[in-house]
């Protein structure tokens, strides 16, 4: 008889994240998302340019011309990161994602953390570190559970 574990959710999703960051067209960073109720997935995003815009991959990347450090001067940049795509695309197609889960590549920003705490999120689960301390601090003071993934959880 042939041997299987079956992964935990959390290993799940977090693996799914990994394939819907393929389609991102950035040129500095690959994200992807997924919002998740009750072990069921509602959106998926990835960061790039809005619909019908060019990408990054096709213009070149302003931040990068500009010399602009991760973490600082969102608006310079003609791409949405992939939780605000993720949110954006639930609430587009009339899917609560309040009291849900959110697998993210990288620790959301503060613009990010500000829209998953108004979307009725309460939970983060991420996997690498982005440096944006008051993102942790508005998640902690709107009791959203932030988690660093490890396989080992």
């Amino acid at each position: 008889m042939i041997s299987h574990t079956r992964p935990k959710w959390d290993d799940y999703f977090m693996d799914i994240i990994d394939i819907v960051k393929n389609r991102s067209t950035c040129l500095r960073r690959h994200v992807g998302a997924v919002i998740v109720k009750e072990t069921r997935i509602l959106s998926t995003g990835y960061n790039g340019a809005p619909s019908g815009c060019k990408h990054c991959i096709d213009t070149g990347c302003l931040r990068e011309e500009k010399g602009i450090p991760s973490g600082e001067r969102h608006e310079l940049c003609r791409a949405s990161h992939a939780e605000q795509n993720a949110i954006v695309q639930a609430a587009k197609h009339g899917v609560s994602i309040d009291g849900g889960t959110i697998y993210v590549t990288a620790q959301p920003c503060v613009i990010c953390s500000k829209l998953i705490i108004n979307a009725g999120i309460k939970r983060v689960v991420y996997n690498g570190d982005y440096p944006d301390e008051l993102s942790r601090q508005l998640l902690a003071e709107a009791n959203v559970e932030l988690v660093q993934y490890s396989r080992l959880n």
